[in-house]
């Protein structure tokens, strides 16, 4: 059976550590902790855990961290995790079913990252990451920020997820301000990290600038092609919020360039079209959403409910407005189906018992 390092970087998660170690720690065969400079009782606490804590001087860097803590693993596969990570209760079987059965000449396992949840707590934002990584020279951190071990080698896609759960909010700058540092001494960001870039500037509204970073990554050769059509998304909202509608549609319309329609994507269109009151085009790329199939193994940003509850429920309001009482209140049901909690489901249900 293989063994497991879980290696962590870490820096005042005291209100994290502790939840996330204990989630995990009876799984794994060995815990490497490196600590970049905590002020709270972090490495107090993750004393109780492992004696292999490390310090590292901070050099914003965060693949040059991650780096460290694979080089003092001694097992087979080092496993990352961050300090508000956690591993439900509900996975440990799978993951200890994992280690019994992974076959011996695998690289490398993908596996589930959920990072944004709804109201009941189901995930409504996931995506592959690698998890499981062979211990040896070939396989090393890259980027100093949204870094990343590139997929090669023999890969397995497992179905076991870590939940990603903040309890509090970090620096919502820093990423930005690393990637600012980094332009003005001169560094060369490639396309994954220009796409990064791009985004980091979106999150902080500065849309001007995210256009023609994300434009230029767009217009550029190389580039992973999820990245490509998640930029279409991107830079299509910034366009909207600049005022620019057509451009935004264009851009949008420009993420099928790249690969067949990712239901995200066409969810966004519907919702264009609805915004601007043309509800049979509405209908067209709603239904379009719903005739996409689901690949997690692409790799992207996936949006579970592009793929039924947000078609469904906006089927509804557009087929409401066409006069469609009947079909409206069908679609409702629907995405009732997927979501019986759901605040807009009951809103829709008690208006269409009203009537």
């Amino acid at each position: 059976m293989p063994t497991v390092s879980l290696c962590m970087i870490v820096k005042d998660e005291e209100m994290h550590i502790a939840r996330c170690l204990d989630s995990i720690a009876e799984l794994v065969d060995e815990i490497i902790i490196v600590d970049t400079g905590s002020s709270d009782r972090t490495v107090e606490i993750v004393s109780d855990y492992t004696s292999k804590i490390f310090s590292y001087p901070w050099k914003d860097d965060f693949s040059d961290a991650r780096n460290f803590s694979f080089s003092k693993a001694s097992m087979d596969y080092c496993m990352w995790m961050d300090a508000d990570d956690i591993l439900e209760e509900t996975q440990k079987e799978k993951f200890l079913q994992l280690k019994r059965t992974l076959a011996p000449e695998t690289d490398m396992v993908m596996m589930k990252y959920h990072t944004s949840f709804d109201e009941a707590g189901n995930p409504s934002f996931s995506y592959f990451r690698e998890r499981w990584i062979r211990n040896c020279p070939q396989y090393r951190w890259i980027g100093a920020v949204h870094e990343v071990i590139p997929p090669s080698g023999n890969i397995v896609y497992s179905e076991i997820a870590i939940c990603h759960k903040k309890m509090k909010a970090g620096d919502p700058d820093r990423n930005l301000n690393i990637y600012r540092k980094l332009i003005a001494e001169g560094a060369y960001l490639d396309p994954r990290q220009q796409y990064y870039y791009g985004r980091e500037l979106y999150y902080h509204k500065q849309y001007k600038e995210a256009v023609l970073v994300l434009e230029q990554f767009l217009s550029a050769e190389g580039g992973w092609t999820e990245n490509k059509i998640e930029a279409c998304s991107v830079c299509a909202d910034c366009y909207s919020r600049l005022g620019q509608e057509e451009s935004a549609l264009n851009t949008l319309l420009r993420s099928m360039s790249f690969d067949l329609p990712r239901a995200e994507l066409c969810c966004e269109i519907g919702k264009y079209f609805m915004e601007h009151g043309n509800y049979h085009h509405a209908v067209y790329w709603y239904e379009t959403a719903l005739s996409r199939p689901k690949n997690n193994g692409l790799g992207g940003f996936v949006l579970p409910d592009c793929y039924d509850y947000v078609p469904y429920l906006q089927l509804c309001v557009c087929f409401d407005k066409l006069g469609d009482r009947k079909k409206a209140e069908e679609y409702n049901k629907q995405a009732g189906a997927c979501k019986p909690y759901s605040k807009a489901y009951l809103y829709n249900k008690r208006y269409f018992d009203s009537l």
